[in-house]
């Protein structure tokens, strides 16, 4: 008799009190989100699918060395459009090619185009990059890599050249602000005022980039087409 009743004030009490504390734990603080973008991606640079020429470019926000968002086919109807995707700031490929269009960027303003350079770094590096290499062209950011995407150039990097990366001093989530840690194999496009992609060329080797006298050639070739 005792131990029933002994029994039954001990449900009372879990009735009034709750659970233990070993079922009913403190709550904890919960991990922080992941902020990586939902984007379509080759899982190497050589497995990227590229658009091709006679086909048409995707719409897509990006932003500005200021920040401030601007929509690409906005952008495209002004006039015709030498879009250069490349990795970053800190490639030093790439430094050495943005170089190279800068040299080319009054013959191309002359045929009446402009460049927009597109990489992953955040308007705040796109800001740095322009100060050190003195660029007179407009950089724009695709942080979250949707745009690069949509051109079918994204790609994951291995694990491996992340860690290199960062032992190096090189943090691609940092330049970014996303843990994504994807990145456009470089490309070169020439887009009309339509949208319509009239040239392209793409190289999975990121160390091998246009010649700035074949994109010049390039573009007088296709530049009637695209005031037709």
């Amino acid at each position: 008799m005792n131990k029933l009743i002994l029994l039954f004030a001990i449900c009372v009490l879990f009735i009034a009190y709750g659970c233990t504390p070993e079922e009913n734990p403190e709550p904890t603080a919960s991990p922080a989100p992941s902020n990586a973008a939902t984007v379509e991606f080759a899982e190497s640079a050589k497995a990227v699918t590229p658009l091709l020429t006679g086909t048409q470019i995707p719409n897509g926000q990006l932003r500005t060395t200021s920040g401030d968002t601007v929509q690409l086919m906005n952008l495209v109807s002004e006039q015709p459009t030498v879009f250069i995707f490349y990795r970053g700031g800190w490639c030093p490929y790439c430094n050495k090619h943005m170089a190279e269009l800068q040299q080319a960027q009054s013959k191309l303003t002359e045929m009446g185009y402009r460049i927009l350079a597109i990489s992953p770094d955040s308007p705040e590096y796109l800001q740095k990059s322009v100060s050190e290499h003195n660029l007179g062209y407009t950089l724009l950011s695709d942080s979250p890599m949707e745009v690069t995407s949509a051109f079918g150039l994204a790609y994951k990097v291995d694990q491996e050249t992340v860690d290199r990366y960062k032992e190096n001093g090189l943090d691609l989530a940092n330049r970014s602000g996303y843990d994504h840690y994807l990145l456009p194999v470089p490309a070169v496009f020439l887009v009309d005022t339509n949208g319509m992609i009239r040239f392209q060329y793409v190289n999975p080797d990121y160390t091998t980039r246009i010649n700035k006298n074949v994109l010049l050639t390039a573009a007088e070739e296709y530049y009637p087409e695209t005031t037709s």
